[in-house]
């Protein structure tokens, strides 16, 4: 013998209960974690989790500070790779610090860091090709000797 089916009364409410209940904490979550500042370029916004506290503190004390904020380093120059390395960004750092499982201290991934050579070799260019020749195009390594460049000393 086989049960009643659903009513759809019941089915609407349990369909609603398992969308309401992921967006009702998804909400909750984006909202706690000041998820609306992530779509600023304001550099406060990176310290929004402690695990970025001496990367933030580096940058205010260094000479970039008065030249480029994070997203001018760590997001593509513009268009629309510089909104898919956000998202990129925003959806692996919350599951990171969702899940705790990231490293103490943080490394750059090479995706990132090719990203943050790019931007150097931008806004540098000028400086670079005449103080050591390098013809336009050919790739440079900033970070192989100023690895600290915009977070402090050493750069």
């Amino acid at each position: 013998m086989m049960g009643r089916p659903m009513s759809v009364p019941r089915v609407l409410v349990a369909l609603a209960l398992v969308l309401a209940i992921p967006v009702g904490i998804g909400a909750f979550t984006f909202v706690y974690a000041k998820g609306f500042s992530y779509l600023s370029t304001d550099p406060r916004a990176c310290v929004n989790c402690h695990v970025m506290n001496p990367q933030y503190d580096g940058w205010r004390t260094s000479g970039h500070r008065h030249a480029a904020t994070c997203v001018q380093c760590h997001l593509p120059d513009h268009g629309i790779g510089k909104w898919v390395a956000k998202a990129d960004h925003g959806f692996r750092h919350s599951v990171a610090f969702t899940l705790q499982n990231f490293k103490e201290p943080i490394e750059i991934t090479p995706h990132d860091r090719e990203i943050v050579r790019v931007n150097c070799v931008r806004c540098h260019a000028d400086f670079v090709h005449a103080a050591l020749g390098v013809a336009p195009g050919r790739e440079i390594d900033c970070l192989h000797c100023h690895r600290r460049a915009g977070h402090g000393a050493g750069g």
